[in-house]
């Protein structure tokens, strides 16, 4: 899958509130009220990840969680991180 271009990757970030794109990756910080509604996310991110076979970095905090996507593979972000990070938003 080609890398998609910052101007393809800002306009779908419209639809996306809140994530960012920095360093040809897009991410974005979860906050809960609590670690373990933080880790029950985490395990929903897992299934979805799994169902479509790409993963994003995960990065577990004290009532957080930061949720990374790039395509190491094709050196950035493709439409299959914008369709995971939407994927993520709905969770």
């Amino acid at each position: 899958m080609d890398k998609l271009s910052e101007e393809k990757i800002q306009t779908a970030l419209k639809e996306l509130p809140s994530w960012e794109f920095t360093k040809n990756l897009i991410q974005k910080e979860f906050i809960f009220d609590n670690y373990m509604t933080g880790i029950d996310f985490v395990n929903r991110i897992a299934v979805k990840a799994e169902e479509q076979n790409h993963h994003p970095d995960l990065e577990v905090g004290w009532c957080r969680v930061k949720v990374v996507f790039t395509s190491h593979d094709s050196g950035g972000v493709t439409e299959q991180d914008i369709r995971m990070a939407k994927v993520v938003e709905n969770l």
